[in-house]
């Protein structure tokens, strides 16, 4: 589908989409195959399709993949065996940008100065 897509437009694919996509499955995988009852669950299954939905479309609406992302943790994040898994959606969630007023990837925190008080004249 991702060939379809690049040669139609003449893009190629977001290679983060194909990563989300990916941890997104593993995801899945480790939360079908987990026993213990979860009263989201339901939740947290609907919010992985339209994670996986998002990937497969190559969508980069940040806000729209930390919302799923945010409700998937509420559902499943204190599941111990499902932390590794989740860890690794939002990393891939991560590498679409980062939240208004944080630094961008590779700067370290504060360096880009967003956010930061100015100092004091004359003090």
């Amino acid at each position: 589908m991702a060939e379809e897509r690049a040669d139609r437009f003449g893009e190629e694919p977001d290679p983060r989409a194909g990563e989300l996509g990916a941890a997104v499955s593993r995801l899945r995988r480790a939360l079908a195959g987990h026993p213990a009852v979860l009263p989201d669950r339901d939740a947290a299954e609907d919010e992985l399709a339209a994670l996986d939905a998002m990937a497969r479309a190559g969508a980069t609406d940040v806000s729209r993949l930390r919302r799923s992302l945010l409700l998937v943790a509420g559902a499943v994040g204190s599941v111990s065996a499902l932390a590794p898994a989740l860890g690794d959606v939002r990393a891939a969630v991560d590498r679409f940008g980062g939240l208004p007023g944080e630094a961008p990837e590779g700067v370290p925190d504060g360096a880009s100065g967003a956010g930061l008080p100015r100092p004091r004249e004359g003090g």
